[in-house]
């Protein structure tokens, strides 16, 4: 049902920029707004690393937000919205305090310090690189941006795991409706292809064929999943007209497309995040919206391990499909 399109840039009024160090493994992407966008949030993972969450309860003043950043670095990498906030003060964009300007921008992070270089993490300058080279239209993915470091399968340990990535995705629905989605993902479990029911990506064993998930879990049911491993952020935009409540809902039903593809997924040990932005220009229901916000997103999730590319110690689903 409707048009597929090529990413969340398809919604008007969004551009997107990726900044990541590839020798240390970690970035961050910015997700920019250039009109009045409402945004809500559903934060499923117990163990989430996120700014400005608080904000986004329909309860709380501000209705708007101008930017929302995604990074890896864990709790370190929230620094990267500073610096996604000093290029939009620059720009005199932000609420207006009076004073000056605030720059709304909300993030979360996912953890990649065992790849790569732990000592380097996005930072301010990474935002504000990142927030400067954000565009529409063509854009890279996979090892992109917040998807630079991230990873799936770690069931079994991170040895045996295997790259993820970032991907994108949109829809155009009747009526002039367009609804999009980009995701970072770097789960613990594996990620499965919900219309063929094959496995993508996910834990390997000696021979470097991938094993199930679930298994692996039954067989070690005492041993406690790793912290932090599990977890994919993202954000679900449309250019529908909806409150903060509304918005907030359908990050909810976004979660449905995590759900299809991930396994395990929201787990104590995750931080899985999605926010659900609204460009406010077409007239749609909260219930349409959700449902193509979580197609989407099961859409977006796929795009990220099948657009990613293997790095040292981590074979991508690219490689396997060569072999």
């Amino acid at each position: 049902m409707g048009k597929n399109y090529q990413n969340i840039t398809d919604v008007p009024g969004i551009a997107v920029g990726h900044s990541e160090d590839r020798q240390a493994c970690t970035g961050c992407t910015a997700i920019l707004f250039d009109r009045e966008t409402v945004c809500g949030v559903d934060v499923r993972g117990s163990a989430p690393g996120t700014r400005e969450t608080d904000l986004l309860d329909p309860l709380n003043l501000v209705d708007h937000v101008h930017a929302i950043c995604l990074a890896g670095g864990s709790a370190y990498g929230l620094d990267a919205a500073g610096g996604i906030m000093k290029f939009l003060e620059e720009k005199g964009i932000g609420l207006n305090v009076g004073a000056g300007v605030v720059p709304i921008v909300p993030a979360a992070v996912l953890f990649d310090l065992p790849v790569g270089d732990a000592s380097v993490r996005p930072d301010g300058k990474m935002g504000y690189e990142a927030a400067s080279l954000a565009k529409r239209g063509d854009l890279p993915w996979g090892n992109s941006g917040a998807g630079c470091g991230a990873t799936v399968g770690k069931v079994a340990g991170l040895h045996w795991a295997m790259k993820g990535g970032i991907g994108s995705s949109s829809r155009l629905l009747p009526g002039g409706l367009v609804i999009g989605a980009v995701v970072a993902v770097n789960a613990v479990g594996e990620v499965r292809d919900p219309i063929e029911g094959s496995v993508l990506a996910g834990a390997r064993d000696d021979q470097g064929k991938i094993v199930n998930s679930l298994d692996l879990m039954v067989n070690q049911a005492t041993i406690p999943l790793l912290p932090g491993t599990n977890t994919t952020i993202g954000v679900v935009a449309s250019n529908a007209k909806l409150t903060k409540s509304q918005a907030a809902k359908v990050a909810s039903m976004a979660h449905n497309g995590l759900a299809r593809t991930i396994f395990p997924v929201h787990t104590m040990m995750d931080g899985d995040t999605i926010f659900a932005a609204a460009t406010q220009e077409v007239d749609a229901s909260v219930d349409l919206v959700g449902t193509f916000a979580a197609e989407v997103m099961t859409e977006a999730v796929v795009a990220a391990i099948k657009q990613a590319q293997g790095i040292d110690g981590f074979p991508a689903f690219r490689d396997l499909v060569k072999k």
